[in-house]
């Protein structure tokens, strides 16, 4: 395992302990960013058109089509960061 695999996975287990909610547009680019830097490129359908929540997750995933999984691991550890400080 690479460390930035493991900082990526320490950032996933990091995330856990804000004090505070991220907003919504916040919670929607961790989400993005976390199924990037782990799975890759989105591949499954688009929820149905009345599941707002999945749908919103599922375009901001997709936004991030093809981008490396190194860059959205670094994204998504500077991110956390962010939140935690």
């Amino acid at each position: 395992m690479t460390d930035l695999r493991r900082e990526f996975e320490q950032a996933a287990e990091d995330i856990q302990r804000l004090d505070q909610r991220p907003d919504n547009d916040t919670l929607l680019k961790l989400y993005a960013l976390y199924k990037q830097g782990s799975e890759g490129d989105v591949h499954s359908e688009q929820p149905g058109f009345f599941d707002f929540v999945g749908t919103a997750k599922h375009e901001a995933w997709a936004q991030l089509r093809g981008t490396p999984e190194n860059e959205v691991m670094q994204r998504y550890i500077e991110l956390v960061r962010e939140l935690l400080d």
